[in-house]
């Protein structure tokens, strides 16, 4: 492990039977906040598992801290994780569930390190109520809380937007922001490009159990943006914009079949500006431009096959 990876990788692998849910993955992360970045179902919850020490590799190794994460319980001291699946008690308070963390982590003052965790997620005012009756976002926000009662070294969270509402989103990238700042290692999953885009200065991109792309977060949006498009349009004289649209630079593709015009493009700021410039030039009316493969499983598809 090198000297500044808080978090190492190696060749990791997990099936369950023949289901292949990570695929030979290898990274190292230091201090500062990683996103990982798939479509549901792409693996990204089981390598959190595996980070956390709760679920043991197939094949390869898992290291945090200088320290192999499965079957270390120990190592929980330095470790948050947020799971993405609702795991309060709903017979307990807020305060009682942060508590009840504090105390399994045998702090000083768990009384005083609860308040402060509540206090960080904004949850003072509802720490009295039964976590059952709290919604989803609330629910959301308690669990951090009980992650970062002890003040771990490395935070794990999973989907930790789900449910919040645009201030409690900015709230929680401010304090994790501030969290990286100080020190901790923060790794978090989303299949949501602007989450990641807001919080991340590193991303790994997870498609189908492997690692697609990872590095700087401009890096990878840049070869997302700059992989080939495909649109439909809609307008007054599609044939006439398909002629028009030929011999643009920014245009490697056009077809009209079946009375939809569909062009393919590798420049997709060349595109915008041309298409509007050439249906106005040619007194055409532009009803409609719409991509075609805009999913996030398109994007990654490529990036895996790059």
């Amino acid at each position: 492990m090198s000297e500044t990876a808080a978090v190492e990788v190696a060749n990791v692998s997990r099936w369950y039977g023949n289901v292949v849910a990570v695929n030979d993955i290898s990274f190292s992360l230091g201090t500062g906040i990683t996103g990982l970045l798939g479509p549901n179902g792409a693996g990204k919850s089981t390598l959190l598992h595996m980070l956390s020490g709760f679920l043991q590799p197939s094949a390869g190794a898992v290291t945090v801290l200088g320290q192999p994460a499965w079957r270390n319980p120990a190592l929980y001291r330095e470790i948050g994780l947020v799971p993405e699946r609702e795991a309060v008690y709903p017979f307990l308070t807020g305060r009682e569930f942060v508590l009840a963390s504090a105390r399994l982590q045998r702090l000083p003052d768990p009384e005083a390190a609860t308040a402060k965790a509540i206090r960080l997620v904004e949850m003072e005012p509802f720490q009295d109520r039964a976590a059952g009756g709290y919604s989803k976002g609330m629910k959301q926000r308690i669990k951090v809380a009980a992650a970062i009662v002890h003040e771990p070294r490395v935070l794990l969270l999973d989907e930790p937007f789900n449910g919040a509402d645009p201030r409690q989103r900015l709230h929680m990238i401010d304090m994790l922001k501030v969290m990286a700042a100080g020190g901790c290692t923060i790794v978090f999953s989303s299949h949501i490009l602007e989450e990641v885009e807001r919080l991340a200065e590193n991303v790994l991109v997870i498609v189908a159990g492997r690692l697609a792309a990872s590095g700087d977060f401009r890096e990878i949006r840049k070869l997302m943006t700059d992989r080939p498009h495909t649109f439909t349009l809609r307008s007054s004289d599609d044939r006439g914009l398909a002629a028009a649209l030929i011999g643009e630079p920014a245009v490697f593709g056009v077809e009209l079949s079946d009375g939809i015009l569909t062009v393919r493009t590798a420049d997709l700021a060349g595109f915008a500006a041309a298409a509007p410039r050439v249906a106005r030039s040619g007194g055409i009316s532009l009803f409609e431009v719409r991509p075609t493969d805009e999913s996030l499983e398109s994007v990654f598809s490529y990036l895996v096959k790059r």
